[in-house]
């Protein structure tokens, strides 16, 4: 019992040490909830930045989706409109308004950038887009009927091309496996690894042409890393970053600037309606079309028809040994001749009948092509004619004289109602008035002095300020002759290569805002010669950066 009374009488431990266990538990608590409350409105933040910055990407992707189908839509022309400035009109391309909003940031654009072609240092940007028929098409050289060295010749004059690589690039889109002096065929492409044949087909992209024998990334692209045409920092200091190049103050674009596989052009009217083919093989179907469309006393009817029988008595043949409309098979020239002949006949009433148009007898039929609309000036001819029972040969003048202002009117006019050819489309011609000088110096006939003549009467512009006035001086090729650049026989020796506008289009749409990012890129390619106009190919740059500053493209906005 006395034990028990010690146990009961001894004093119980002391909780004077732990009274501040509590609030250290409390203030633990407090602050793991603040942490987890503040971790958790991090991570809200950052939800609603990354959907913020995913909203206003998909935002500038449909600015520049937006921007194709704007392209698309001024290449919708219809004759009574207006033509437009394609080549640079900032009022159209620079900063189109698609998004309005109260504060910058909110502002959506877009804006259609093309590189200015003559600009070697790769500072300057337009606003419009780029005919496809400025640059050379593989896949149109073919057609043109050239010996192979002459073909190979279009494409010796890109930076770095070789006899080897130009052959092989013609192999390539050949339809045939003979293998050209330098190139190469299946045979070649076996012994890669993978091997593969030769396509010997057209190519579907200038990409493709990684493909041939001899070509690489950095001949394909050159120093144009991003794609945007200019010569950014990282493009001009050597080997310091990539990409590779020699840091000599001029951009090498590559050959895919010089290259398309789309180049083409509408060979009919503004209305949409066909031109007349002086060369067509029924002398009594063009007088005929003639004189309906611009009556016999203009003289039009008898003028053209009087050539084709007899040809030019004051102008020297071209290609004395033939017309470049022939098929090129000799059999088949005449098989179409005696068709020819074989309908006129029928018209006129059977054998010993003669057919007879404006007094002239044109039973015989043709003997003479027109090599280019081009003949037509200043020409003379001579015709016979019925007198009673006399004959008589007159001289017929040109209705189109080279005199100074007449080329002026009369060009247009012939460009728009004749052709030397019944196809609808024309492919491979170049766009002399966007052209670089390595496209120009490859033309048959083409003079150098002339190419770089045409180079240095580029456009020029003012930023913010379009260069219709120029361009639409420049409606026709025969502002070389007009500005006395050369002379009449150049000019219908290149005719058949040359242009001024053609009907496939580039468009680098651009989407942005006013204020901050991101930017969004897209490239395609718009076929016009169809109406409306289609989109045959479109590509997503993004990846490869904005390419240029937000005041470049929206002159009012501030980074």
């Amino acid at each position: 019992m006395q034990r028990l009374s010690r146990q009961r009488d001894l004093p119980l431990p002391s909780l004077r040490g732990r009274e501040g266990t509590a609030l250290v538990v409390v203030l633990v608590v407090i602050v793991l909830l603040s942490l987890a409350a503040y971790t958790f409105t991090e991570l809200m933040l950052a939800e609603t930045e990354a959907t913020e910055r995913y909203g206003r990407g998909a935002l500038t992707q449909a600015f520049a989706d937006s921007g194709v189908e704007l392209a698309a839509a001024w290449l919708f022309q219809t004759p009574e409109q207006d033509p437009v400035d394609l080549y640079h009109n900032p009022e159209i391309f620079r900063a189109a308004l698609l998004q309005d909003h109260a504060v910058e940031r909110g502002r959506g654009r877009v804006s259609l950038v093309a590189p200015v072609e003559s600009d070697l240092t790769g500072t300057q940007i337009r606003f419009g887009l780029t005919d496809e028929s400025a640059r050379l098409n593989p896949n149109a050289l073919i057609g043109f009927g050239l010996d192979d060295e002459l073909t190979r010749e279009m494409l010796m004059y890109l930076p770095d091309m070789t006899e080897d690589v130009a052959d092989a690039i013609l192999d390539w889109v050949d339809t045939d496996d003979d293998t050209r002096e330098y190139g190469a065929e299946t045979d070649v492409y076996l012994t890669f690894s993978p091997p593969y044949e030769a396509k010997n087909g057209p190519l579907e992209s200038v990409d493709e042409l990684l493909l041939v024998a001899g070509v690489t990334p950095e001949l394909l692209y050159g120093e144009d890393a991003n794609r945007n045409g200019l010569l950014d920092r990282n493009e001009n200091d050597g080997e310091a970053t990539p990409p590779l190049d020699n840091a000599d103050g001029v951009l090498n674009p590559g050959w895919a600037a010089f290259l398309t596989v789309h180049s083409r052009e509408s060979n009919l009217r503004l209305d949409g309606t066909p031109k007349i083919n002086i060369n067509q093989p029924l002398l009594t179907v063009l007088y005929d079309e003639l004189s309906e469309e611009f009556g016999e006393d203009s003289g039009i009817p008898q003028f053209i028809t009087a050539y084709r029988l007899n040809g030019s008595t004051n102008l020297p043949p071209l290609y004395p040994e033939g017309s470049d409309n022939t098929t090129g098979d000799v059999e088949t020239d005449e098989a179409l001749q005696n068709i020819a002949e074989s309908l006129a006949k029928s018209l006129g009433g059977g054998e010993g009948s003669a057919v007879t148009r404006g007094g002239m007898d044109i039973t015989a039929g043709p003997s003479y092509d027109f090599i280019s609309l081009y003949d037509l000036i200043d020409a003379e001819v001579e015709v016979e004619s019925a007198a009673g029972s006399f004959t008589m040969t007159n001289v017929l003048a040109s209705p189109w004289s080279s005199a100074p202002g007449n080329l002026a009117e009369s060009l247009p006019f012939l460009f728009e109602n004749f052709t030397i050819r019944d196809a609808q489309i024309i492919e491979g011609r170049i766009n002399i008035n966007q052209a670089r000088l390595e496209c120009l110096l490859g033309l048959p006939d083409m003079p150098p002095d002339l190419a770089e003549a045409i180079v240095a009467a580029a456009p020029q512009f003012v930023d913010g300020q379009p260069t219709s006035d120029v361009l639409s001086y420049r409606n026709t090729t025969g502002w070389l002759l007009i500005d006395g650049l050369t002379d009449l026989t150049t000019m219908r020796l290149l005719d058949r290569y040359l242009t001024v506008r053609g009907s496939v289009y580039r468009a680098n749409a651009v989407g942005h805002f006013d204020r901050g990012g991101p930017v969004a890129r897209v490239e395609a390619i718009i076929d016009s010669t169809i109406m409306p106009p289609r989109v045959v190919f479109q590509r997503d740059l993004s990846h490869l950066g904005p390419g240029y500053r937000i005041d470049q493209l929206s002159p009012s906005s501030v980074e």
